[in-house]
């Protein structure tokens, strides 16, 4: 039997619409303080020595995943050392390959940023162009075509993406203020149109260090946050906070309009300054219960009974490793350090990730 011309018009118009939405299988929401992944808490009804781990996103900072550097004066700096070229298709390629094992560890989630992060772990300049925007806040598709891949995968593990949007050193690529606002409801616009529900949004990284645009920096950065908070699909919007260089609290502004609170833990020698940062970040006018995450730490001592990671887990908040490249170490070391090995290819990355699995009981 024939089917009318208009019943054929239908039909390929719900497969077009089928096709235009694939079916999302991770979706992340906070309930009090704990987050959830469908519709489940995190590590549902664990707890370690003593300490809750439910309801907790134990991540890592992984920002490089769509590296490039449109800049042909630096470019070369991050050839690989058996190619002796960049090729960011590679490196996504070779983090979309460790991602499982990631996974199979009890990481539940990455920090990336469509400004990345220094390539260099830190830095004062940065010449390089590594940026998912245009000087005008439209947004460049080989950025997008790379976190699209990575954000599909992170859906199909059960993962979550901590997406940055701004970072300083690259913010004043962007022209003005307006630029800012384009790029930030671009971005926006892009993640809800996707329909990827396995998104926190980070609007900028330590939003207290060296940005040029006065929107993102502390006194009217939760108008960013606000910002995306508003923008909405079938009633549907992204959860959203701001992070500050390490060994601070958030302000007010921040605490009452985010959805989670972000710490960093560089430059806390000490586990337990850490501890006592969850305790003042709860203590700030404002603040009602929401999980407080960690992610970027660049401490260690994974194989201590005491450490940053232990700590942050002990007072309740998430924890994130941020592994960097020091002088003079090789290829294997340092996930935010381009060209990036993306496995568990150091003792430093291997410790992580083992006391990682002991905390959240996975079995790798």
């Amino acid at each position: 039997m024939r089917l009318p011309l208009p019943c054929l018009a239908l039909f390929a118009a719900l497969l077009t619409c089928l096709a235009a939405e694939p079916v999302r299988k991770t979706t992340v929401a906070i309930v009090g303080e704990e987050f959830h992944l469908n519709g489940r808490p995190t590590y549902a009804g664990r707890t370690w020595n003593g300490k809750k781990i439910q309801g907790l996103l134990m991540n890592s900072r992984m920002v490089q995943g769509t590296f490039d550097d449109l800049n042909p004066d630096t470019v070369a700096r991050w050839a690989y050392p058996d190619t002796k070229r960049w090729d960011a298709e590679r490196n996504t390629r070779e983090f979309l390959a460790a991602m499982p094992e990631w996974r199979r560890h009890g990481l539940l989630a990455m920090t990336l940023n469509l400004q990345g992060g220094s390539p260099q772990g830190y830095s004062r300049e940065q010449p390089w162009e590594n940026n998912a925007f245009t000087p005008e806040g439209a947004l460049r598709p080989a950025y997008l075509a790379r976190l699209e891949r990575i954000l599909n995968r992170a859906d199909e593990l059960g993962m979550v993406v901590i997406l940055g949007y701004f970072y300083f050193g690259q913010d004043e690529r962007l022209k003005d203020e307006a630029a800012v606002l384009r790029a930030t409801d671009n971005a926006t616009k892009w993640l809800l149109d996707v329909g990827w529900r396995n998104v926190l949004v980070e609007v900028n990284n330590e939003c207290n260090v060296r940005y040029d645009h006065a929107i993102l920096k502390p006194d009217r950065v939760h108008e960013l946050i606000a910002r995306v908070k508003n923008a909405k699909r079938d009633g549907r919007r992204l959860l959203v906070s701001t992070s500050y260089g390490g060994n601070q609290i958030p302000k007010e502004n921040v605490v009452r309009a985010s959805d989670f609170l972000l710490l960093h833990g560089n430059g806390v020698s000490r586990p337990e300054r850490i501890a006592e940062l969850v305790r003042l970040t709860r203590a700030v006018p404002g603040y009602t219960p929401k999980p407080i995450l960690f992610n970027e730490d660049d401490h260690f001592g994974f194989d201590q009974p005491v450490n940053n990671f232990v700590a942050a887990a002990g007072a309740g908040a998430s924890w994130g490793y941020f592994d960097f490249r020091m002088k003079d170490e090789g290829f294997d070391e340092g996930y935010q350090s381009v060209p990036v090995n993306w496995g568990l290819s150091s003792a430093r990355k291997r410790g992580f990730f083992k006391l990682l699995a002991e905390i959240t009981g996975a079995k790798p």
